[in-house]
């Protein structure tokens, strides 16, 4: 029987010391680190009322994001910096 592959999405990352002001300290798969930082900019009701598509960083996220508003398309590129 073929081996399976493995999903690269569900291997362990560790995240920066920013991104685990957020996520924690602990190495997560990436889909739990994106969860975990949607769970944030939900819970602080980041997103703009205006454009749902934009997040407003705070100050836990500026430092991971670089800057104070994001797209949530652009986010994932932001969060792989902050990601071994």
């Amino acid at each position: 029987m073929p081996k399976a592959r493995e999903n690269p999405l569900m291997r362990p990352v560790k995240p920066s010391a920013e991104l685990a002001a957020i996520t924690g300290e602990a190495s997560l798969p990436r889909t739990e680190v994106v969860r975990k930082v949607w769970d944030h900019i939900k819970k602080n009701k980041l997103q703009n009322p205006q454009n749902k598509r934009e997040i407003v960083a705070d100050d836990k996220l500026r430092p991971v994001f670089g800057k104070d508003r994001v797209s949530m398309f652009e986010m994932n590129k932001h969060l792989s910096r902050h990601l071994s």
